[in-house]
């Protein structure tokens, strides 16, 4: 795990070794353990090509030096990422007359490129985001993993093209502004994060999930080489118990790769059927007690610390817990809004990033149960995808709006899920669906706050592309391709990565995706709490109060600090004369959502969450206004179409 930056200038642009080590230095905390870089030059001289990286040192801690070479000098890598089958394919290579020289995974990514091109992406069981100079074809390939768990931050204006794992390198780079993208404000509002490939700044985009850059020339030419299973397979395991035995085995096995490591490791558990799920996979792998790390709070109405104290006792653990206070959560907010380069999507970021540093004491890399709910249907919204389309037969839309949605708005504070639940089946549009059953402010309240009417058509309309099978498949595409790159996975790597430590994710195994893909809706949706499959693979395996367990996730009650403790907080962030966001956001609907909740009227926390955190986060970035195009206004970029696989024998440049 580490971070990469690096760039592609014209020869009037060139920059210093200095400026190179000042960017790669800002990703320190991606890095701690060491830092290479490398300046040259296309063999024209027109172009400087710069890689710079920060290391933290997990496998192959002596040898996995970056900037590396391959022997003849004609590859260069910078990685940042693990490949967990780094050791079959690393056989397979030396059978095809490869040498290593190393024990990393980063030298067989370098060699599996040499043997098979771009096609060695497909091979790969990991996550990773790397940047290759080949000085045999005179380009830099850049590639992103299939589900986007590594970011890939790109800019490019007149003469230069840079990119980086976080985005402040990108915005430090000479010629790209921090320029608000207003544009990206209206889809924030809908969904609480940016989709991509946009960002808050106008000159910055991610390279996408998935996807894989061709620069050369001054050009990047972008392919798509992955579409997640869900969008493209049919169902075809049609008994249970051979659907059962077939995950057993590969969920086995995805976590079995991902304990290799030559640092210590231990994992994150919250008592919930995923995390928990990992850790029983990896009491069977180990033979020494498993590390495990846990985060509360002191209200037990909002802590699972006792149900993973009950797995931790199950499997005999070195158990850690941290208890955050609210004093504590408050204090650490902006360090995780600078961490993340972008609003907090989710208030449960900062105790992921408290926690994270606690544990990056005593290991270095962590397994988590990231990725389950959104492979394994593990959402209410899952489930209720099932009778929507029903409801909408027999409840006409006009009888809906005028009828069902006025009595439950007039629902008093406590019901938001049920209002969350008749706001989303009252809505026809699939795509408008899946981006409010996660919060996100509906189209109308979001342009009241606004003041305007804004687009709700997503720049990118890949996420809502799946023609295949039913709702429930295609909002799970949605969730592999929007909510996990964009705001869970992004979050997992910003929050981790800011207490120097690397998250792995069994359940975004690659090859488990592909299984999963096979079973009908009914091998997950059903059972209590849906996930049947995992929940039937855990019934003699972990406590029956944990597999029992309905869903609660990782719930921060930011309602009732917003409404008590941190009120006067909310309204200076919201309604004072400092707020910077009335620039682009109704004072009178900013006063109102605040009276509303304070006064206990409606629950607006996820509104209130997503607008404070935009208003942090101006203040933080110092964002600049204006309609000027700054230089980086990400002009030489060639977006992919909406679907697509990578062709054998691609062209470069």
């Amino acid at each position: 795990m580490c971070g990469i930056v690096g760039w592609a200038v014209a020869r009037g642009k060139s920059q210093s070794a200095g400026t190179l080590l000042h960017l790669a230095n800002l990703l320190a905390h991606r890095g701690p353990d060491g830092a290479g870089h490398w300046l040259g030059h296309t063999a024209d001289g027109r172009c400087q090509i710069g890689l710079g990286h920060r290391r933290l040192s997990i496998i192959d801690i002596g040898g996995g030096v970056q900037p590396m070479w391959s022997g003849d000098r004609a590859h260069c890598l910078v990685f940042n990422g693990e490949i967990y089958n780094y050791i079959e394919l690393r056989d397979e290579l030396r059978r095809l007359g490869h040498g290593f020289r190393t024990e990393s995974d980063t030298e067989v990514l370098l060699a599996a490129y040499r043997q098979w091109g771009v096609t060695a992406l497909s091979r790969l069981r990991g996550m990773f985001a790397f940047a290759l100079w080949d000085a045999t074809r005179q380009c830099l390939l850049l590639a992103r993993d299939p589900f986007g768990k590594k970011p890939l931050f790109i800019a490019g204006g007149e003469g230069f093209f840079v990119f980086g794992s976080e985005i402040d390198p990108v915005l430090a780079f000479p010629g790209v502004g921090r320029n608000f993208n207003v544009a990206a404000l209206g889809h924030y509002l809908l969904n609480r994060y940016v989709p991509g490939p946009a960002t808050f700044f106008r000159g910055v985009q991610k390279l996408q999930p998935g996807c894989y850059g061709v620069w050369g020339g001054g050009d990047l030419a972008i392919s798509r080489y992955f579409t997640p299973p869900s969008g493209t397979t049919e169902p075809d395991i049609v008994a249970f118990e051979d659907a059962l035995a077939l995950f057993e085995t590969t969920f086995d096995d995805a976590v079995r790769i991902r304990m290799r490591s030559d640092a210590p490791y231990g994992a994150y558990l919250s008592g919930g059927i995923d995390s928990s799920a990992v850790v029983a996979a990896m009491s069977r792998h180990s033979g020494a007690r498993i590390r495990t790390f846990s985060v509360g709070f002191e209200d037990a109405r909002y802590s699972e610390l006792d149900h993973a104290r009950t797995v931790a006792s199950h499997f005999g653990t070195d158990h850690h817990e941290l208890v955050v206070t609210p004093q504590a959560f408050m204090e650490h907010w902006p360090s995780a809004l600078r961490s993340r380069g972008a609003p907090v999507s989710e208030a449960s970021d900062i105790p992921i990033m408290m926690l994270s540093r606690m544990a990056s004491q005593s290991v270095k890399m962590v397994l988590t149960g990231e990725g389950s709910d959104e492979l394994l249907a593990g959402y209410p919204k899952h489930r209720a995808e099932q009778w929507i389309t029903r409801y909408q037969r027999a409840m006409p839309g006009i009888l809906h709006d005028g009828l069902v949605a006025p009595l439950v708005r007039a629902l008093p504070y406590g019901f938001r899920r049920l209002k969350l639940a008749a706001c989303a089946a009252g809505e026809r549009d699939l795509s408008a669906r899946m981006r409010l059953w996660f919060g996100g402010i509906p189209a109308a309240e979001r342009d009241n706050i606004l003041g305007h009417a804004a687009p709700s058509e997503p720049d990118d309309p890949y996420p809502y592309s799946a023609a295949i099978g039913s709702d429930v498949r295609r909002t799970l595409f949605f969730d592999q391709t929007s909510w996990l790159p964009d705001n869970l996975l992004e979050r997992g790597d910003r929050m981790m990565m800011a207490g120097s430590i690397e998250g792995r994710m069994p359940f975004m195994d690659t090859a488990l995706a592909q299984l999963v893909a096979r079973f009908p809706d009914r091998f997950l949706l059903g059972r209590k709490g849906g996930k049947a499959v995992l929940r039937a693979a855990m019934d003699k395996v972990l406590p029956e109060a944990i597999v029992a367990r309905k869903k609660v996730g990782f719930r921060v009650p930011v309602d009732e600090w917003f409404r008590g403790p941190y009120r006067n907080l909310v309204r200076e962030l919201l309604t004072s004369s400092e707020t910077r966001i009335t620039r682009f956001c109704s004072t009178q609907t900013l006063r109102r959502l605040v009276d509303d909740h304070i006064e206990g009227r409606q629950n607006n926390e996820k509104a209130l969450w997503a607008l404070a955190n935009l208003e942090m986060f101006t203040r933080i970035f110092n964002l600049v206004e204006g309609d000027d195009m700054p230089a980086g206004d990400g002009a030489l970029i060639a977006m992919p179409a909406p679907r697509g696989d990578m062709a054998q024998g691609a062209t470069y440049g």
